[in-house]
């Protein structure tokens, strides 16, 4: 892990991922290959990518409630509690439609309304993320989407993990299909003979997942194109370096491409906290993992003050940012760019990540400068409202006629002027 000072004109970015051009071909190979074929090349890429040969792709409901049953007690009640707090924090979020009249008898107006279905993508792999089901769940219930398809990849054996299933029956998600990779993001966008297709996808996944959001992009929506997960920790002299080192590690261990960067105004929290994130990177469990991950994109920046700190920060425009300062309130008020903000050192980033309530699903890779969490709007659409009266035609017509005329189109011109002549009609 590099530990240098910050200079003028240092690029602090990193590269998007786009994939391969091998990658890119893979994954559209597959979406014809499902639009094609449908359940057929469904069930043929999940067992060449997953080595499961499924008699059936939808979870039935006997092992929906297996599956929730194998799990305590205990856990389903950490559960039913974080996703409360996360479904308390979107319901603040939703937004009313509204009318307005004006004098002249124009009623305008915007009517919100819930997408019809929406698609959730879970991952498999390295892990089970139970978290992101509520996640991406949540906000979807909250906006009102009357129809929820969960996917996720399938062990060997065609299973999915019971604390999959245990969040899913919480929540009260039953379409489920044991799908996964790009053949998932493609029987969602396009629909097979067993999933029928959806508005919109949401979720996290590998590089083909990734790849096949992007390429689908169009015929439905999708959430966003995530990249691998960061964390920026912004510090001063008052600074804990454990901390700070094992709330970098808690990045890292997500995936060797994952990113742990902090920037300080303390040469010396700089050192201990180097020093710190070797120690206890020798004791985690996942250090195949998150020890490349920090060699190869792990960083401490030292600055010279909180204003050079706070303009690095807003370069990097972190997914996760971490202010460990003596007043984080007042440092957040010279922030512009960040997925999500974390106050003061009680505030890690898992907490945000499992229980406290906002949503983990958030912009990566700088793109946090343009772009927001995964939230209720997301999974709505707005639409315009107009009724123009007869008063309002006559005294905006020549208006609206002059300036479709100034774009050189006659025929709007005359479709407003046809109507201020019907008075002129015996």
């Amino acid at each position: 892990m590099k530990l240098e000072a910050l200079t003028e004109g240092m690029s602090l970015k990193r590269s998007i991922d786009q994939g391969t051009s091998e990658q890119r071909r893979t994954v559209e190979k597959i979406l014809q290959d499902v639009r094609t074929r449908g359940d057929e090349a469904v069930a043929e890429l999940t067992k060449r990518f997953d080595g499961a040969e499924l008699d059936s792709m939808r979870v039935t409901r006997n092992e929906l409630e297996q599956g929730a049953a194998a799990v305590s007690e205990e856990t389903r009640e950490i559960i039913r509690e974080a996703a409360a707090n996360v479904r308390d924090f979107h319901e603040r979020q939703k937004r009313e439609a509204w009318i307005t009249t004006k004098p002249d008898g124009t009623i305008l107006g915007q009517r919100i309304l819930p997408l019809d279905a929406a698609g959730v993508y879970v991952p498999g792999g390295r892990a089970a993320y139970p978290s992101s089901i509520i996640m991406n769940v949540v906000p979807a219930q909250v906006a009102g989407v009357e129809r929820i398809v969960m996917v996720s990849p399938p062990d060997a054996e065609g299973k999915l993990a019971p604390v999959v299933l245990a969040v899913a029956y919480e929540l009260g998600v039953k379409e489920i299909y044991k799908v996964g990779g790009a053949q998932a993001v493609a029987a969602l966008a396009f629909g097979t003979e067993t999933i029928a297709p959806v508005d919109k996808v949401t979720g996290p996944g590998n590089i083909f997942v990734t790849l096949a959001k992007q390429l689908v992009f169009g015929h439905i929506d999708i959430d966003m194109l995530a990249g691998p997960s960061e964390i920026v920790i912004l510090a001063d002299q008052s600074a804990h370096a454990d901390f700070i080192a094992a709330d970098m590690l808690s990045q890292a261990e997500h995936d060797p491409m994952s990113s742990a960067v902090l920037v300080t105004t303390s040469r010396e929290l700089a050192e201990e906290t180097k020093q710190e994130v070797e120690k206890q990177l020798q004791t985690l469990p996942k250090k195949e993992i998150a020890e490349p991950s920090i060699n190869n994109h792990g960083a401490i920046y030292v600055a010279k003050d909180l204003e050079e700190a706070c303009a690095a920060v807003n370069e990097l425009a972190p997914e996760h940012l971490e202010l460990h300062t003596a007043k984080p309130w007042d440092v957040m008020a010279k922030i512009r760019h960040a997925g999500a903000i974390f106050l003061g050192e009680n505030s890690s980033e898992p907490v945000g990540d499992y229980f406290a309530g906002p949503n983990h699903v958030l912009p990566t890779n700088g793109t946090a400068r343009f772009s927001s969490p995964l939230n209720v709007d997301d999974f709505t659409k707005k639409t315009s409202i107009l009724s123009y009266s007869e008063q309002a035609l006559e005294e905006n017509g020549a208006k609206i006629a002059a300036f479709a005329r100034l774009e050189q189109l006659e025929a709007h011109a005359r479709a407003i002027e046809i109507r201020m002549k019907k008075g002129d009609r015996s």
